[in-house]
């Protein structure tokens, strides 16, 4: 599962074509999560922090919409590649946590559907 658009957006550096490939094929992986909603919108933001004692640090957010419902992750590290796993880590832990509530959810329901069928 590929997203229909992803913007992106860099401060303080300039955005290369090998990041934003990067960027598409580690949300790829979050596809498994999302299913079949058409309603998806995905931000990435890059930026460059001000030099500090260990040198510079790169920043990578990601704001990710999925039916409404907003998940936001931010990572900052030495180099933009750890960046981005440590996001797609992040998002991976928020959808898959959402998706065992909604998951345990329907169950509850469908029990007491059940429990309501049977017993009256």
């Amino acid at each position: 599962m590929s997203f229909p658009e992803i913007n992106y957006k860099s401060t303080n550096t300039d955005l290369e074509s090998s990041l934003q490939e990067l960027v598409g094929t580690k949300l790829e992986s979050l596809g498994k999560f999302i299913g079949d909603e058409t309603d998806l919108r995905c931000e990435v933001e890059f930026e460059k922090v001000a030099p500090h004692k260990s040198g510079e640090v790169h920043r990578v957010e990601v704001n990710l919409w999925v039916g409404g419902t907003m998940f936001r992750a931010e990572a900052t590290e030495n180099s933009f590649e750890k960046a981005v796993d440590e996001v797609r880590d992040e998002l991976n832990k928020e959808l898959r946590r959402t998706k065992k509530k909604q998951d345990s959810l329907v169950r509850k329901g469908g029990r007491k559907i059940k429990e309501m069928l049977r017993w009256g």
